[in-house]
């Protein structure tokens, strides 16, 4: 995703607002984190989870990219609470992020984006914070909480109407990963596989005429489940749309 690890910062201004995620008392592991460059102090919209402008700015930015968390896609959208573990600089709490991106920095688990990495550090310390560039950090999953939004799914923009259809999940919440989605054919009665196309992006050539159902294998909470969602996506559905379900994720 060509991440710049220059040891410089963008200067933040870090609101105290209500977390997009929320605690979970599972044990820590330790790891590393870094932070890349960013001309505007935001996340990258060209991430390789494929959530585009989502990506940059979900979670007030607090976003990452992982590489060993990454899973081949299934960990876009995971939530993580992480700390740098230096008590003279570092927030007790550190920062919920959420994964957005593919990046793998020296030996970190984490290329956080600035605010992420800047919501580490105590009051008035986040210039030495980025001075370090890599720092020694404990990670935790932890339920993601989107207050006010639904699970959506998202056209995504390089889709062709109505030739080709691919699809993301935005305001994925819980502890959730979708390890697949299965679209209805209505003409054959069954559901068909959609192919994972590149992190939590899924498609298909020549998808079904008419209002499109779909359905997730979702591992979470409840173990491995499906979940359906029934004409999530209208008839004359257009790229770059995200149309809201009625389906809960844990």
């Amino acid at each position: 995703m060509g991440f710049s690890l220059k040891l410089q910062y963008c200067l933040v201004s870090v609101m105290v607002l209500l977390p997009a995620v929320c605690y979970s008392q599972d044990y820590f592991v330790k790891s590393r984190a870094t932070y890349y460059g960013s001309p505007d102090c935001l996340g990258t919209p060209s991430g390789a989870c494929g959530f585009g402008e989502y990506g940059r700015s979900v979670n007030d930015a607090n976003v990452a990219g992982v590489s060993r968390l990454y899973k081949n896609g299934t960990g876009c959208g995971a939530c993580y609470q992480v700390r740098c573990t230096n008590p003279q600089i570092c927030a007790d709490n550190g920062v919920n992020i959420v994964v957005t991106d593919y990046g793998e920095g020296d030996n970190t688990d984490f290329i956080l984006s600035p605010p992420a990495y800047a919501r580490m550090a105590r009051p008035d310390t986040g210039a030495h914070l980025f001075a370090y560039g890599v720092v020694d950090v404990e990670y935790q999953r932890i339920p993601c909480q989107y207050s006010g939004y639904k699970t959506q799914v998202k056209v995504q923009e390089h889709s062709k109407y109505p030739n080709y259809l691919a699809i993301v999940v935005l305001y994925q919440a819980g502890k959730s990963e979708i390890l697949s989605v299965d679209i209805w054919q209505e003409d054959c009665k069954e559901w068909i596989g959609m192919r994972r196309a590149f992190g939590a992006v899924f498609d298909m050539a020549n998808p079904p005429s008419g209002d499109i159902s779909l359905r997730f294998q979702v591992r979470g909470s409840a173990g491995l489940t499906w979940v359906q969602a029934p004409n999530v996506i209208p008839k004359y559905w257009k790229a770059g749309v995200a149309y809201e379900t009625d389906i809960q994720l844990y």
